[in-house]
């Protein structure tokens, strides 16, 4: 089951398709305005990547802009990396603030 991604050239707008079979691809029609006159795009993917990895690729001194420092996910990613770095091992409960900061969980505790 394909999803394809399209632009309508008669009114500029973007969007996606789920087709059941590939034979409906074939009769595409915009989901604004309904032309047919439509340009196929390339869809952009993701890679799964292991926490592991995600360190190991990770270089904390490249610059980030400042939306990286928006996500605590990534946030928590430096600071891991940093600590190793450094050869610092704050012990299991800074790997579990750390943790708790990534995922967006550091604000339950507050709550209460």
């Amino acid at each position: 089951m394909p999803i394809y991604e399209y632009r309508c050239n008669a009114c500029g707008k973007r969007f996606s398709l789920l087709f059941l079979n590939l034979r409906e691809a074939g009769r595409a029609r915009c989901k604004f305005c309904e032309s047919e006159n439509l340009q196929k795009l390339v869809s952009s993917f993701a890679v799964h990547q292991t926490e592991a990895s995600r360190l190991s690729d990770f270089d904390t001194s490249k610059p980030r802009a400042d939306d990286f420092y928006r996500d605590s996910r990534n946030v928590g990613l430096w600071a891991k990396k940093r600590m190793r770095e450094l050869g610092v091992d704050l012990g299991s409960k800074m790997e579990e603030i750390v943790e708790k900061g990534r995922t967006g969980k550091i604000l339950e505790d507050y709550e209460k």
